[in-house]
């Protein structure tokens, strides 16, 4: 501290001033607020990058959870782990996603029918779509097809619609409304050949790129990508932010309720109390059970169980004097040899010469079906060069009339 004494002249300065800072200090306060205020500030919304940095967070949610139950359907699909890690927003155009990606891509395109307006590009690349079908084939996957026929594509595109289909559905859950989406359409398109890869979006066209990285059980290890036009992201981002707009308000109270409860007597002992609890349990867990799925639960009404009665296996009593109306009706008569299952790739092998093994031994009895119920068995003949059975078991009628029930 100075031991100089401050003169009354410079005492009544300060006082006039009212402690304001000096010309200097108070310039250097000014650009720390000006250069904070710039840090904290907002990139506001340009034609090049229309969407704020909170709804590009918001789609980057959207994605990471959706994307999460889609992993989960390929994984039950594929027979292997899927894993699709969290996922990175961005804005870009198609011709600088095809000049970033010049190779063969599986586009496929989904349209959503309700709750949300527009449609979305799903983007794969074309080797990691053949280990796909060759896994949804009853492959191994270690042996993909090179080139991607119709049938490959329409596996793939099975597989595409059942992912879009979960994500779909956690999107109804996120938004707390019922989101629909259109059959996939699937295409092949190199990026680096191709000029238009969808027509959904122009070229030159902001579009909103999702990328995400799949990995399926050391199969595949590679980026996939969600395109999405802007109106159809801010729709979505839009959906989330007010999802609570969507729920079902508390039903109030009836108008005719509140004189009751003004005039109520004064509350009983503590016994009578808890069994009026007691009692109302099962009222408010069948109320709290029926609300958000748009169920009414009535208070005061008496419930029970429903009865039934048991479904008797005894033959039915037929009047003998009506049979002669329906003698000339049809029946389709089938006999069958055996069965058996065999996987689409199994299928698709088959030619000329192919042995296809069936589930019953030589000199099994055969089954004779009537109209698709089983009536009877018998053994294969030959009567004048034609096959035919001859019958040697009748299905009891206690058997058939339990055969009937399922």
């Amino acid at each position: 501290m100075s031991d100089e004494m401050v003169s009354q002249e410079e005492i009544d300065a300060l006082l006039k001033d009212g402690g304001a800072a000096s010309p200097a200090e108070a310039g250097t306060g000014e650009a720390e607020a000006s250069a904070s205020a710039e840090v904290a500030a907002p990139a506001a919304p340009t034609a090049e990058n229309p969407l704020s940095d909170m709804q590009k967070d918001a789609l980057g949610e959207i994605g990471n959870i959706s994307m999460g139950s889609a992993a989960t359907t390929l994984s039950v699909l594929l027979g292997h782990k899927v894993s699709i890690t969290t996922p990175s927003v961005s804005m870009s155009t198609m011709n600088s996603i095809r000049a970033s990606y010049p190779m063969p891509y599986l586009i496929v395109e989904v349209g959503y029918t309700m709750g949300i307006n527009g449609n979305n590009v799903l983007a794969i690349q074309a080797q990691d779509a053949s280990v796909i079908a060759d896994l949804m084939m009853g492959g191994d996957g270690t042996n993909p097809p090179e080139e991607l026929n119709d049938i490959h594509m329409s596996a793939v595109g099975e597989a595409m619609n059942q992912m879009m289909g979960a994500v779909s559905t956690s999107l109804s859950t996120m938004f707390n409304k019922k989101i629909d989406i259109s059959p996939p359409k699937v295409s092949l398109i190199d990026f680096g050949t191709e000029d238009k890869v969808t027509e959904i979006v122009s070229g030159d066209e902001p579009v909103v790129k999702v990328s995400f990285r799949m990995e399926v059980d050391g199969l595949i290890d590679s980026e996939i990508m969600q395109i999405l036009p802007v109106p159809t992201a801010t729709d979505m981002v839009e959906s989330l932010l007010h999802s609570n707009d969507n729920e079902e308000p508390e039903p109030e109270a009836s108008p005719a309720a509140a004189p009751a409860s003004a005039s109520a007597p004064a509350p009983a002992p503590a016994a009578p109390a808890a069994a009026a609890a007691t009692a109302a349990a099962p009222m408010m867990a069948a109320s709290a059970a029926g609300y958000g799925t748009g169920a009414r639960v009535a208070q005061g009404v008496p419930v029970q169980a429903a009865q039934f009665t048991p479904l008797a296996t005894a033959p039915v009593q037929v009047n003998e004097a009506n049979i002669g109306l329906i003698l000339d009706v049809p029946l389709q008569v089938t006999v069958e040899l055996g069965r058996t299952k065999k996987s689409i790739k199994d299928i698709l092998e088959l030619s000329n010469g192919s042995i296809v093994e069936l589930d019953k031994l030589a000199g099994e009895p055969v089954d004779i079906h009537v109209n698709g119920k089983l009536l009877a068995k018998g053994e294969v003949v030959v009567i004048d060069e034609n096959f035919g059975v001859r019958i040697t078991d009748i299905v009891s009628p206690e058997e058939r009339a339990a055969r009937l029930q399922y």
